[in-house]
């Protein structure tokens, strides 16, 4: 069978163009490596998340090999099975879309345009994107209806030009907690900022609203309130959805791709025939399967003559930091508050997306604040230790394990700055390592410009003043080269240079009539929020170029 579009990958950036294309009444087949989970099979085994991969592949099976170069240059090889370093995000239908916290922040217009707007960084490779926001900004509404965004839009100094003045679903229920956020700022000057994000609050879209569990990320949604690609998109459309079908290689002649070559789960192999092709499949992966796909046109992998797959591969920059509340500093009420069970934290500060450090206009970030994972693993090793480091045992362990459960709590912050595109990180191809299929697996190599963690480390100082301010103690932070695997973007940059981008503005390999990337692949920057959001209008905005062909 001919298929008028075969997409790989069913996340955030193939399912939009899936559910668009099949709905308007195109033959639509979507191939996803992963098994197919619903509501009714995701709950809160916590030992499953925390102990177990259950929804990523066994690193003896499938790795990467990781190269990390340090700051004095010195470059160090890991072998993603030996030291337990995996850059699997969620190998299902929907894809990490269903494991996502959800917090969604549209970028800024001059996130589109970094290099023109802040200037050229020795050693980046800073680039302006071939889009602006304002022809972006419908997709981002699109998305807040379809896929469900709820919040509420608070004025502020960064405040993107909106199409309309709210969101189409209000905020989620908020801890009484938030008030002394709210209080903090406002002594300090701050604008607080209802953190949006998709999750809906009531019951909408064919699906139920929010349940409150607090278990939102690294867990599937037992309610479908979560906007997964699968919840939101998949399983509203007519796409056949191939699951367990790991697609190992794309067959193209000088001008076009002509068949995607998939094992299935009995590890025999199949093709698919298509008009148009969507490669969906994660930053790392869909540069690892271009470059995996060499023939006599493209001897150093599909779409590749340029030698720019792979390159210019971005995480978010950034980092975290806490603090703990406890009782003895609170009053009964505030005690109450604090621990009140399963209502949102929202809040975010953008009052430092741009900022001026030695007379120079610098671009910051998003500060997120949250609270501790509801998890109880991960809380509960955190009670492991007396205050001089001595492991705690017995009825001692058991005393503080209560008190730190049942007595105080943890407000977290993530920061959100760029991750600046370099030469020393990208996405090559481990020749010597193969995954289970007999594939070689993909080599990421890792560098962290200077200026991400400067920048970071400038918010996290800014996020301490407000937790401060709210009276919290055994205040922390991390800022580190450290990538978060599942913030990854870039590895075929759109652009309109041939020779310097892998795919135009459209999305579409500059090489190849037929195969576009609609993932994070594509993007040149990433802005100071994280990906999900703008992945998916993307996405929505290709579907549409993809449809105006198929239409007679």
């Amino acid at each position: 069978m001919m298929y008028d579009v075969c997409i790989i990958g069913s996340g955030a950036g193939g399912s939009p163009v899936a559910y668009e294309l099949s709905r308007a009444g195109f033959s639509v087949v979507v191939l996803e490596k992963g098994k197919e989970y619903k509501e009714e099979d995701f709950n809160k085994d916590e030992l499953a998340v925390s102990r177990r991969e259950l929804f990523t592949p066994d690193l003896k099976d499938e790795q990467h090999v990781i190269y990390e170069l340090d700051e004095r240059k010195e470059r160090r090889r890991y072998l993603g099975s030996e030291h337990q370093w995996s850059f699997w995000n969620g190998s299902m239908v929907g894809g990490s879309s269903n494991l996502m916290s959800g917090y969604f922040h549209r970028m800024k217009p001059n996130d589109f345009k970094l290099l023109s707007t802040f200037g050229e960084i020795e050693g980046a490779n800073v680039a302006d994107w071939p889009l602006s926001y304002e022809e972006l900004e419908p997709y981002y509404e699109k998305v807040e209806r379809i896929v469900g965004v709820s919040g509420e839009v608070a004025t502020h100094s960064f405040l993107e030009p909106r199409s309309t003045s709210r969101f189409p679903y209000v905020k989620l229920e908020e801890n009484g907690v938030t008030k002394w956020f709210d209080s903090a700022c406002k002594s300090l000057n701050l604008e607080s900022i209802p953190t949006p994000r998709a999750i809906i609050p009531h019951a909408a879209l064919k699906r139920n609203g929010c349940s409150y569990s607090n278990f939102c990320g690294s867990y599937g949604c037992a309610t479908g309130a979560k906007g997964s690609a699968r919840a939101a998109l998949l399983q509203k459309c007519d796409a056949s959805v191939i699951t367990e079908a790991f697609v190992y290689k794309l067959e193209s002649d000088a001008t076009k791709v002509t068949k995607a070559h998939y094992y299935d789960s009995d590890m025999k192999t199949h093709e698919v025939s298509a008009k148009i092709f969507v490669l969906a499949a994660q930053a790392i992966e869909s540069s690892r399967l271009l470059l995996n796909s060499k023939n006599s046109f493209f001897p150093y992998g599909l779409a590749n003559n340029n030698h720019q797959v792979g390159k210019n591969l971005i995480f978010s920059g950034g980092g975290a930091g806490e603090g703990r509340f406890r009782f003895e500093t609170l009053t009964h009420e505030q005690q109450k508050e604090l621990m009140e069970v399963g209502l949102f934290f929202n809040r975010s500060l953008q009052r430092w997306y741009e900022y001026k450090k030695s007379g120079k206009k610098i671009k910051g970030g998003t500060i997120d604040f949250l609270f501790e994972h509801q998890n109880l693993v991960p809380r509960i090793k955190r009670a492991f230790y007396d205050k001089g480091g001595k492991i705690l045992w017995g009825k001692a362990l058991e005393q503080k394990i209560h008190k730190e459960l049942t007595t105080s709590r943890v407000l977290n912050f993530e920061v959100f700055n760029d991750w600046l595109p370099t030469d020393e990180c990208f996405v090559g191809i481990e020749e010597g390592v193969r995954d289970k299929y007999g594939i070689p697996v993909g080599a990421i190599n890792l560098y962290s410009h200077p200026r991400d963690r400067e920048v970071g480390n400038d918010l996290a100082k800014k996020a301490v003043q407000v937790l401060e301010k709210m009276g919290a103690s055994e205040i922390s932070y991390s800022i580190s080269s450290a990538p978060p695997p599942n913030l990854v973007a870039g590895g075929c940059r759109f652009g309109e240079n041939p020779q310097t981008s892998v795919l135009d503005k459209n999305c579409k390999a500059h090489a190849l009539e037929n195969l576009y990337v609609t993932d994070a692949s594509f993007m040149p920057t990433g802005g100071s929020v994280p990906y999900t959001w703008t992945i998916y209008a993307n996405a929505f905005r290709v579907a549409d170029i993809i449809r105006k062909r198929l239409e007679p």
